[in-house]
Protein backbone atom coordinates (compact mmCIF):
# COMPACT_ATOMS: atom_id res chain seq x y z
CA UNK A 1 0.00 0.00 0.00
CA UNK A 2 0.99 3.40 -0.42
CA UNK A 3 2.13 4.64 2.81
CA UNK A 4 2.51 8.67 2.39
CA UNK A 5 2.87 11.63 -0.11
CA UNK A 6 3.76 14.66 2.43
CA UNK A 7 3.50 12.84 5.86
CA UNK A 8 4.67 9.49 6.55
CA UNK A 9 3.23 6.87 8.91
CA UNK A 10 4.55 6.30 12.47
CA UNK A 11 5.01 2.36 13.09
CA UNK A 12 1.49 2.47 14.87
CA UNK A 13 -0.37 3.48 11.45
CA UNK A 14 -1.15 6.82 12.53
CA UNK A 15 0.09 10.06 10.11
CA UNK A 16 2.09 12.43 12.06
CA UNK A 17 1.33 15.83 11.46
CA UNK A 18 3.88 18.74 11.55
CA UNK A 19 1.30 21.12 13.66
CA UNK A 20 4.52 23.49 13.12
CA UNK A 21 3.89 23.59 9.77
CA UNK A 22 0.14 24.68 9.94
CA UNK A 23 -1.00 28.54 9.01
CA UNK A 24 -2.61 29.87 12.63
CA UNK A 25 -6.14 30.53 10.33
CA UNK A 26 -5.63 26.77 10.10
CA UNK A 27 -5.21 25.94 13.57
CA UNK A 28 -7.47 27.83 14.75
CA UNK A 29 -10.32 26.31 12.67
CA UNK A 30 -8.84 23.01 13.94
CA UNK A 31 -9.80 24.89 17.17
CA UNK A 32 -13.13 25.79 16.75
CA UNK A 33 -13.61 22.21 15.27
CA UNK A 34 -12.45 20.91 18.28
CA UNK A 35 -14.88 22.55 20.84
CA UNK A 36 -17.56 21.46 18.57
CA UNK A 37 -16.59 17.97 18.42
CA UNK A 38 -16.22 17.80 22.42
CA UNK A 39 -19.65 19.52 23.00
CA UNK A 40 -21.02 17.00 20.76
CA UNK A 41 -19.64 14.03 23.06
CA UNK A 42 -20.70 15.59 25.85
CA UNK A 43 -24.13 15.93 25.40
CA UNK A 44 -24.43 12.84 24.36
CA UNK A 45 -22.41 11.41 27.13
CA UNK A 46 -24.40 13.33 29.64
CA UNK A 47 -27.37 11.69 27.87
CA UNK A 48 -26.11 8.13 28.95
CA UNK A 49 -25.07 7.38 25.10
CA UNK A 50 -22.45 7.73 21.74
CA UNK A 51 -22.20 8.55 18.80
CA UNK A 52 -23.13 5.19 17.62
CA UNK A 53 -26.17 3.95 19.95
CA UNK A 54 -27.30 8.04 19.23
CA UNK A 55 -27.38 6.74 15.20
CA UNK A 56 -28.46 3.26 15.21
CA UNK A 57 -31.26 4.49 18.05
CA UNK A 58 -34.98 2.76 16.97
CA UNK A 59 -33.53 1.30 13.93
CA UNK A 60 -34.01 -2.53 14.60
CA UNK A 61 -31.06 -4.62 14.50
CA UNK A 62 -27.89 -4.15 13.21
CA UNK A 63 -26.96 -5.99 10.48
CA UNK A 64 -24.08 -5.80 8.23
CA UNK A 65 -24.42 -3.88 5.43
CA UNK A 66 -27.03 -2.10 5.86
CA UNK A 67 -27.28 1.17 6.35
CA UNK A 68 -27.51 3.67 8.73
CA UNK A 69 -30.35 5.22 9.92
CA UNK A 70 -32.04 3.37 6.84
CA UNK A 71 -32.03 6.07 3.39
CA UNK A 72 -29.23 8.05 4.82
CA UNK A 73 -28.73 11.46 6.30
CA UNK A 74 -28.99 13.87 3.65
CA UNK A 75 -29.03 17.68 4.16
CA UNK A 76 -31.08 19.52 1.48
CA UNK A 77 -28.89 22.54 2.11
CA UNK A 78 -25.55 21.81 1.47
CA UNK A 79 -26.22 18.21 -0.64
CA UNK A 80 -24.08 16.52 2.59
CA UNK A 81 -24.56 13.16 2.58
CA UNK A 82 -23.38 10.16 5.37
CA UNK A 83 -24.30 6.78 6.29
CA UNK A 84 -23.12 4.34 8.87
CA UNK A 85 -22.41 0.95 8.65
CA UNK A 86 -20.56 -2.59 9.11
CA UNK A 87 -18.71 -5.08 7.46
CA UNK A 88 -18.66 -8.66 7.93
CA UNK A 89 -15.29 -8.99 10.69
CA UNK A 90 -14.21 -11.77 8.22
CA UNK A 91 -14.58 -9.51 4.89
CA UNK A 92 -10.72 -8.67 4.95
CA UNK A 93 -10.03 -5.76 2.50
CA UNK A 94 -7.18 -7.24 0.09
CA UNK A 95 -3.59 -6.47 1.50
CA UNK A 96 -5.17 -6.03 5.01
CA UNK A 97 -4.26 -7.87 8.22
CA UNK A 98 -6.78 -10.42 9.43
CA UNK A 99 -8.65 -8.05 12.02
CA UNK A 100 -9.23 -5.27 9.82
CA UNK A 101 -12.80 -4.57 10.55
CA UNK A 102 -13.09 -6.62 13.60
CA UNK A 103 -11.59 -4.02 15.44
CA UNK A 104 -14.02 -1.69 14.18
CA UNK A 105 -18.02 -1.31 15.76
CA UNK A 106 -18.91 0.10 12.00
CA UNK A 107 -17.72 3.09 10.17
CA UNK A 108 -18.95 6.34 8.62
CA UNK A 109 -19.17 6.75 4.90
CA UNK A 110 -19.42 10.87 4.10
CA UNK A 111 -20.28 12.55 1.11
CA UNK A 112 -20.78 15.72 -1.13
CA UNK A 113 -23.22 15.80 -3.97
CA UNK A 114 -22.77 17.34 -7.14
CA UNK A 115 -24.83 20.20 -6.30
CA UNK A 116 -23.24 21.11 -3.10
CA UNK A 117 -20.06 21.57 -5.02
CA UNK A 118 -17.90 24.59 -5.82
CA UNK A 119 -17.98 26.13 -8.91
CA UNK A 120 -15.55 24.57 -11.07
CA UNK A 121 -15.46 21.14 -9.43
CA UNK A 122 -15.17 18.69 -12.34
CA UNK A 123 -15.30 14.70 -12.15
CA UNK A 124 -11.73 13.55 -13.60
CA UNK A 125 -11.04 12.24 -16.53
CA UNK A 126 -10.11 8.46 -15.34
CA UNK A 127 -11.04 5.20 -17.07
CA UNK A 128 -14.89 4.73 -16.74
CA UNK A 129 -15.62 8.08 -15.90
CA UNK A 130 -18.60 8.60 -18.41
CA UNK A 131 -20.20 6.30 -16.92
CA UNK A 132 -23.56 7.58 -17.82
CA UNK A 133 -24.46 8.91 -14.21
CA UNK A 134 -26.22 12.12 -14.61
CA UNK A 135 -24.64 14.95 -13.47
CA UNK A 136 -27.64 16.01 -10.19
CA UNK A 137 -26.96 12.33 -8.99
CA UNK A 138 -23.04 12.53 -9.12
CA UNK A 139 -21.49 12.37 -5.52
CA UNK A 140 -18.39 12.19 -4.29
CA UNK A 141 -16.96 10.19 -1.14
CA UNK A 142 -14.89 12.48 1.10
CA UNK A 143 -14.04 10.19 3.95
CA UNK A 144 -14.69 7.39 5.99
CA UNK A 145 -14.47 7.31 10.07
CA UNK A 146 -14.48 3.85 11.56
CA UNK A 147 -15.78 3.88 15.42
CA UNK A 148 -14.86 1.58 17.69
CA UNK A 149 -17.45 -0.37 20.55
CA UNK A 150 -16.89 2.60 22.65
CA UNK A 151 -18.59 4.89 20.22
CA UNK A 152 -15.37 6.79 19.60
CA UNK A 153 -13.23 7.42 16.60
CA UNK A 154 -10.17 5.60 15.53
CA UNK A 155 -9.59 5.20 12.29
CA UNK A 156 -10.19 7.68 9.35
CA UNK A 157 -9.82 5.91 5.32
CA UNK A 158 -10.40 6.48 1.74
CA UNK A 159 -11.77 3.93 -0.57
CA UNK A 160 -11.68 3.00 -4.26
CA UNK A 161 -14.30 4.14 -6.77
CA UNK A 162 -16.32 1.13 -7.07
CA UNK A 163 -16.31 0.44 -3.27
CA UNK A 164 -19.24 3.58 -3.07
CA UNK A 165 -19.94 3.76 -6.77
CA UNK A 166 -18.80 7.15 -7.10
CA UNK A 167 -17.82 10.20 -9.36
CA UNK A 168 -14.52 10.43 -9.26
CA UNK A 169 -12.78 13.20 -8.06
CA UNK A 170 -9.28 13.93 -7.91
CA UNK A 171 -7.79 14.68 -4.39
CA UNK A 172 -7.34 18.39 -4.59
CA UNK A 173 -11.05 18.90 -5.81
CA UNK A 174 -12.14 16.22 -2.47
CA UNK A 175 -9.76 18.71 -0.70
CA UNK A 176 -11.65 21.67 -1.92
CA UNK A 177 -15.45 19.69 -0.63
CA UNK A 178 -14.55 19.62 2.67
CA UNK A 179 -15.17 23.14 3.96
CA UNK A 180 -18.77 22.42 1.71
CA UNK A 181 -19.39 19.09 3.66
CA UNK A 182 -21.95 20.51 6.38
CA UNK A 183 -24.43 18.79 7.64
CA UNK A 184 -27.12 21.60 9.26
CA UNK A 185 -30.51 19.41 9.79
CA UNK A 186 -31.83 18.33 13.16
CA UNK A 187 -32.47 14.79 12.22
CA UNK A 188 -31.57 12.45 12.99
CA UNK A 189 -29.59 13.90 15.94
CA UNK A 190 -28.09 17.46 16.15
CA UNK A 191 -25.23 16.03 18.23
CA UNK A 192 -24.41 13.34 15.76
CA UNK A 193 -24.50 16.01 12.77
CA UNK A 194 -22.34 18.51 14.42
CA UNK A 195 -20.16 15.70 15.72
CA UNK A 196 -19.71 14.34 11.64
CA UNK A 197 -19.55 17.73 9.97
CA UNK A 198 -16.44 19.02 12.42
CA UNK A 199 -14.67 15.80 12.65
CA UNK A 200 -13.84 16.79 8.82
CA UNK A 201 -12.24 19.37 9.87
CA UNK A 202 -10.64 18.91 13.02
CA UNK A 203 -8.77 16.31 11.17
CA UNK A 204 -8.48 17.98 7.64
CA UNK A 205 -4.59 17.36 7.35
CA UNK A 206 -4.55 14.20 7.83
CA UNK A 207 -7.76 13.81 5.47
CA UNK A 208 -5.93 16.11 3.13
CA UNK A 209 -3.08 13.23 3.38
CA UNK A 210 -4.92 10.35 3.01
CA UNK A 211 -6.57 11.81 -0.13
CA UNK A 212 -3.24 12.45 -1.96
CA UNK A 213 -2.29 8.85 -0.92
CA UNK A 214 -5.70 7.94 -2.24
CA UNK A 215 -4.51 9.29 -5.75
CA UNK A 216 -1.15 7.77 -5.85
CA UNK A 217 -2.32 3.98 -5.14
CA UNK A 218 -4.75 4.53 -7.90
CA UNK A 219 -2.09 5.62 -10.39
CA UNK A 220 0.66 3.36 -8.88
CA UNK A 221 -2.62 0.52 -9.33
CA UNK A 222 -3.06 1.97 -13.15
CA UNK A 223 0.78 1.70 -14.43
CA UNK A 224 0.51 -1.85 -12.65
CA UNK A 225 -2.77 -2.61 -14.67
CA UNK A 226 -1.31 -1.21 -18.01
CA UNK A 227 -2.12 -3.72 -20.90
CA UNK A 228 -4.51 -5.41 -18.94
CA UNK A 229 -8.19 -5.07 -19.04
CA UNK A 230 -8.35 -4.50 -15.41
CA UNK A 231 -9.38 -0.61 -14.25
CA UNK A 232 -8.09 0.65 -11.73
CA UNK A 233 -11.21 2.27 -10.60
CA UNK A 234 -13.01 -1.07 -10.71
CA UNK A 235 -10.71 -3.84 -9.07
CA UNK A 236 -11.30 -5.80 -6.69
CA UNK A 237 -8.35 -6.28 -5.45
CA UNK A 238 -8.08 -2.13 -4.22
CA UNK A 239 -10.26 -1.95 -1.83
CA UNK A 240 -8.98 0.81 0.86
CA UNK A 241 -6.64 2.82 -0.94
CA UNK A 242 -5.10 5.02 2.55
CA UNK A 243 -5.84 4.72 6.25
CA UNK A 244 -4.79 6.22 9.29
CA UNK A 245 -5.41 5.91 12.92
CA UNK A 246 -6.65 8.03 14.95
CA UNK A 247 -7.01 9.79 18.62
CA UNK A 248 -9.03 12.40 19.52
CA UNK A 249 -7.88 13.10 22.73
CA UNK A 250 -4.28 13.39 21.84
CA UNK A 251 -5.36 15.30 18.40
CA UNK A 252 -6.18 18.22 20.19
CA UNK A 253 -3.65 18.27 23.22
CA UNK A 254 -1.48 18.74 20.50
CA UNK A 255 -3.14 21.11 19.00
CA UNK A 256 -3.26 23.04 21.95
CA UNK A 257 -0.01 23.35 22.71
CA UNK A 258 0.81 24.59 19.05
CA UNK A 259 -1.74 27.28 19.77
CA UNK A 260 -0.73 27.85 22.82
CA UNK A 261 3.12 28.53 22.04
CA UNK A 262 1.98 30.46 18.87
CA UNK A 263 0.06 32.99 21.28
CA UNK A 264 2.76 33.37 24.00
CA UNK A 265 4.70 34.02 20.80
CA UNK A 266 2.89 36.67 19.45
CA UNK A 267 2.46 38.48 22.67
CA UNK A 268 6.09 38.42 23.96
Amino acid sequence: MTTGIDTPLTAQGMIDIDFSALSLAQLEAMETAAFDVLDSLGRLARAGTTITDEILKAQGPFLEWDHYPAGDVYDWNSHSQYYYHAHPAGNRPPRFPEGFWSAEHGHFHTFLRAQGMPEGAAPADVPGADDGTPREAALSHIIAISMGPDGMPFRLFTTNRWVTNEQWYDAETVIRLIDHFAMTCALPSRPVNTWITSMLRLFRPQIENLLRQRDAALAERMADNEGSEINAFDDRELEIASMTEISVDAHIERLAAELKQRRVAANS
